[in-house]
């Protein structure tokens, strides 16, 4: 069997179908796969006309009649709720996209795909439509009753991860703790030798503070919470260096010689990392159950239905969950 990839669609009302119809369009004329989008022909066939693609499609209601080899769009959405007002954010199109995203967790943990992509959804959107979470990540955590798990940006040989995710600055010193740190190491090694197939990886941990707290000058949770978190790990035989100051890490390319790097908040990994990988980077939930990868960028509704959005980001999310669906079963 070929293996398959579950699509959820994002906001529709966003780039998101545009972006999973150029992708699949373009990597299935080159990858063997099975595309399952999730969504609706609905919301397919709208995108279709302002796309000049030749691109056909297997309309399904259920997982049993997915066609392999074939791209295949599961009708998981209730057709009456769609309202297709590309650029608007609300609670319907923010429903479907929790709704597609649900779909997709099901079908991998149910062994009837290998590994799920996420479109962006809109986290106004979904709020407004009941959701109480902070994006994709939390929620697909809860989902597989998964307590140990990291947010992952991944390009090529540079892999980001984070200690703290969505959250105010405010609230990020509290989140900054030993147990998290060694958290996230545990989670980040695990991934980078059951997914990436890395045998020894070396992991770089930034500091918290300007200039790594300056010898406890500028903060002290360098000595007090990141240094005695790397020892822990060391005793259990990860390799973790630093902590390092963010932003001689970047500017020396420091990066370049390891396998992972640790930041401590979404703002100090996210923003070096786009900046090196603007267009070309993925996100992937390490120590997940399933597979989840995701395009680096938002909903861009300012540019949704427009047929000007770029599927490169898209693009590789999907390479990536094949290549580590095919990392998965070799190390089963």
């Amino acid at each position: 069997m070929q293996p398959r990839i579950a699509i959820s669609i994002g906001d529709y009302n966003g780039i998101g179908p545009e972006v999973v119809i150029k992708a699949v369009h373009e990597l299935s004329q080159d990858h063997d796969f099975t595309p399952v989008i999730l969504g609706s022909t609905k919301i397919i066939d709208y995108y279709l006309e302002t796309l000049d693609i030749d691109f056909t499609y297997n309309s399904i209601i259920s997982s049993e009649e997915i066609e392999d080899g074939k791209t295949n769009v599961l009708e998981c959405l209730q057709n009456g709720d769609i309202l297709l007002e590309p650029g608007k954010i609300e609670k319907n199109s923010g429903k479907s996209s929790m709704q597609a995203v649900e779909t997709g967790i099901n079908l991998c943990s149910q062994n009837k795909a290998h590994a799920l992509v996420t479109a962006p959804i809109s986290k106004e959107a979904i709020q407004r439509a009941g959701y109480p979470y902070p994006g994709h990540t939390e929620f697909l955590a809860n989902k597989t009753h998964c307590r140990q798990y990291m947010m992952l940006m991944v390009n090529d040989a540079l892999r980001i991860g984070l200690v703290s995710i969505h959250i105010p600055v405010s609230e990020i010193i509290s989140e900054v703790t030993k147990h998290a740190i060694i958290d996230r190491l545990q989670s980040m090694h695990t991934s980078l030798v059951n997914d990436f197939g890395i045998r020894n990886p070396k992991i770089g941990v930034l500091g918290l503070n300007p200039h790594a707290g300056d010898g406890g000058v500028i903060g002290k949770e360098e000595i007090d919470i990141i240094r005695p978190a790397l020892e822990d790990v060391h005793n259990e035989g990860i390799h973790a260096e630093g902590p390092f100051p963010a932003d001689g890490f970047f500017g020396n390319r420091k990066y370049e010689h390891f396998d992972g790097v640790l930041a401590m908040y979404h703002d100090q990994g996210l923003i070096p990392f786009k900046t090196l990988s603007f267009n070309k980077g993925v996100n992937f939930t390490a120590g997940l159950p399933i597979i989840r990868t995701s395009p680096d960028h938002g909903t861009a509704f300012d540019i949704a239905g427009t047929n000007k959005a770029n599927n490169k980001s898209m693009n590789q999310a999907i390479e990536l969950a094949l290549r580590l669906a095919i990392n998965r079963k070799k190390n089963a």
